[in-house]
């Protein structure tokens, strides 16, 4: 047994980490709709002060949705970095964009640190530990809490769902890290209750005034019922006190000078945070459990096995703290309007510990399968990434190639050298690790936590290097901004304004990153910049078709469906 708990290198894990969260991180645009709107508002920031700070806004449009913590750090690495990274950048916007990008290294560290040290102080607790052999030979408590920790910090690394998440300028992952935060600030109240508690108010606070109440809810109510009468942390109880106060006043440090400088921005961000709120529907609880599946995989399926073969322990702290912090989340998504992407990663970092408490309960032979599952998923879908980067390149296979230019219509194909490179290098680092593990087989019970983790990192590389060119032709909104700026510039004079019209907020955010593109609000306006479709423009149903001039229309060449006018009225 003490065999099976032989650690990881530690530099394996920081190779791990670095080429997951460097992969896709740079050499990209923004793209719409909350990777370009969360760099918006640390641009506006930047751009206007006052009660920009405060108050996150995208140019005049008071975006009064989430909460300013991710705006604060973003504007800030914006200010400091962008003026050092723009002497190496052929633009500003550029180096702020990379500058822009900086915080995702916090999110990340203090993700993968909370997951890893909080499952450790979990996995070292007498509860989960093996029981003792006649002739000796169990693992030690420490060892037997790394590998824990170590299968965990894998396991939340291979989770399919937010792979891409965690590299937007948005506050997804800025809020998977805190309820992380939350998550090892619970399991250190087990032995060190006032640094838990400090630890904990400042991860709840900070969830709050980065999501708002769909962020901090699930998190707040998870923390009362961790704290019941049977668990060990009900002796400590009275430290949430110290947990709530200061979870309280950080809040309010924010909340008092924005309700004065912005009644109408707050009025407006508690009036979308109530309304988010709903009963349950038939309908969005059959999407939300469709969608979860594939988010949460492969966590998930040894999340449920783990709830099952501890069952008898469900009191116990390494299986109901995890568990407390998976509820919750799905209890309140269910009651919410609309709930996606942002709110299912709530359930990533729960779902990543209960699979590693799993793993000793697995026979080797469910392990082994585990195993060839992932070598030839992974396997499969490295082979269909380099077959559509084949078919892109060079039209063969017919079909397939075919598809993809029906998606990247208007795209001039080449090839980035340095790109291929990266990705062969990935390929055969994926081929090294399959043959090491099939060979080498490994006893660490970690070893059904590696091809997975390594497959999707491998995966992942792939497309961000071979495909980064055509999903930023795509996704982005550069060259039809740019097409604006000139259009504005030759038809809009000096003394005239600008309103939107049917405008998306990320389509009004990539305009003003890309090109500081704001719009009015004045009804006086003359000119009128209009989203509309082909289908509304070609059956004259469009908005302005009878009563204005089309002084310019574009789009981007790969969509097929949106289409902007800039329009003069006629006067009446």
């Amino acid at each position: 047994m003490a065999t099976a708990t032989v650690k990881l290198p530690r530099r394996f894990l920081l190779l791990v980490g670095l080429v997951y969260i460097l992969a896709g991180l740079f050499f990209r645009d923004p793209w719409k709709t909350d990777d370009v709107v969360g760099l918006a508002t640390m641009l506006t920031a930047i751009d206007h002060g006052g009660k920009a700070w405060l108050l996150p806004q995208i140019g005049v449009l008071a975006h009064a949705q989430d909460g300013p913590l991710v705006m604060w750090v973003g504007a800030f690495c914006i200010w400091l970095f962008s003026p050092i990274i723009s002497l190496f950048t052929p633009t500003q916007i550029d180096a702020a964009i990379i500058a822009s990008r900086f915080p995702n290294f916090i999110w990340f560290g203090l993700l993968t640190a909370s997951v890893w040290y909080g499952t450790y102080l979990l996995g070292r607790r007498p509860e989960p530990q093996p029981l003792p052999l006649p002739f000796g030979g169990e693992p030690t408590v420490r060892d037997y809490g790394r590998m824990i920790a170590d299968a965990a910090l894998l396991l939340i690394v291979a989770t399919v769902g937010i792979v891409w998440r965690m590299h937007e300028t948005s506050e997804v992952p800025a809020i998977i890290a805190f309820q992380a935060l939350a998550f090892y600030s619970v399991a250190r109240m087990l032995d060190h209750p006032a640094s838990g508690s400090v630890t904990l108010g400042l991860a709840l606070a900070a969830a709050f005034l980065t999501r708002g109440w769909i962020g901090a809810l699930p998190i707040m109510l998870a923390v009362p019922c961790i704290f019941w009468s049977r668990s060990p942390l009900w002796a400590n109880k009275k430290w949430l006190i110290v947990t709530a106060g200061l979870c309280v006043a950080l809040i309010l440090l924010w909340w008092i000078p924005a309700r004065q400088a912005g009644p109408y921005w707050t009025d407006t961000w508690l009036l979308w945070n109530t309304t988010s709120f709903t009963w349950p529907h038939l309908g969005e609880t059959l999407k939300v459990f469709r969608d979860l599946p594939w988010f949460l995989w492969p966590t998930w399926p040894l999340a449920l096995l783990a709830i099952w073969r501890w069952r008898e322990w469900l009191a116990a702290p390494h299986i109901w703290i995890p568990l407390m912090f998976l509820v919750w989340p799905l209890v309140v998504m269910l009651c919410l309007v609309d709930a996606f992407e942002p709110e299912y990663s709530l359930m990533a970092v729960p779902a990543a510990v209960l699979a590693a408490f799993s793993l000793p309960t697995l026979r080797r032979g469910i392990v082994n399968t585990l195993d060839w599952f992932a070598v030839m998923c992974f396997s499969l879908t490295t082979a269909t990434v380099w077959l559509g980067w084949i078919a892109l390149q060079t039209g063969w296979p017919g079909q397939i190639s075919r598809n993809i230019a029906r998606q990247t219509r208007g795209y001039d194909v080449f090839i980035s050298w340095p790109a291929v490179g990266f990705a062969v290098a990935g390929t055969l680092a994926w081929f090294v690790l399959v043959r090491w593990r099939l060979h080498t087989k490994p006893a660490g019970l970690w070893r059904g936590t590696v091809l997975s983790a390594g497959g999707l990192i491998v995966t992942w590389l792939l497309l961000v290097t071979l495909w980064m060119p055509a999903l930023d032709y795509v996704r982005s909104y550069r060259t039809v901004s740019g097409q604006l700026a000139t259009a504005l510039a030759t038809y809009v004079g000096p003394q005239e304004c600008v309103r939107a019209q049917g405008l998306g907020t990320g389509q009004r955010a990539s305009f003003l990153v890309f090109d500081n593109i704001d719009f009015s609000y004045g009804s006086d306006c003359a000119l009128v910049l209009q989203q509309t479709s082909n289908d509304s423009v070609r059956e004259g149903t469009a908005a302005y078709s009878d009563t204005g001039s089309v002084l310019w229309q574009g789009r981007r060449s790969a969509d097929r469906h949106e289409i902007f006018r800039l329009i003069r009225l006629r006067q009446p």
